[in-house]
């Protein structure tokens, strides 16, 4: 069984995520959507309520399940018997980051291998970021995240004012 691992904070996850994990769905046999804990970011979301969007925006694809975890991403991927790691680039900015994370990735364990799969032109500009400020600022962020997003980010904000 080829197992991939889709890395991310996903805080929250959106609409380019879900791009990527569906694309990923159909090249291997189960995807795993691992959320990092990434408290060094000071994410919006608890780790908790990040895995119950990503489980809830990932429902409708079979072969998806949502695990959390902490530490070394290639250690995890090891405990999973994971072969590849499933990651998003948007821009050249991307890239240069993603790329020395493979290079790291590879010199830890070698026998991962890491594919990328470039986002379609309405979701390079996307980031969890962006979507997290246009919401704090009252805009309208319905079609860049699945509708759960949606919701909880309109809770979320009205509880912090």
């Amino acid at each position: 069984m080829k197992r991939a691992l889709t890395p991310g904070t996903f805080d929250p996850i959106t609409s380019g995520h879900l791009d990527v994990i569906a694309r990923a769905s159909q090249l291997v046999d189960e995807v795993v959507v691992a959320v990092a804990d990434s408290q060094k970011k000071g994410p919006l979301f608890t780790l908790e309520e990040r895995v119950e969007l990503v489980r809830q925006a990932t429902a409708h694809l079979p072969n998806v399940r949502v695990e959390p975890f902490k530490g070394l991403l290639v250690d995890f991927a090891k405990e999973l018997d994971a072969t590849v790691v499933v990651k998003g680039l948007r821009a050249i900015t991307d890239f240069e980051y993603e790329f020395q994370m493979t290079a790291m990735n590879y010199q830890l364990s070698p026998q991962l291998e890491t594919l990328f799969i470039m986002s379609p032109p309405q979701y390079m500009y996307l980031s969890s970021s962006i979507v997290r400020e246009i919401s704090k600022m009252g805009g309208d962020i319905q079609q860049f995240v699945p509708p759960c997003v949606y919701e909880a980010l309109k809770k979320k904000y009205a509880n912090l004012q």
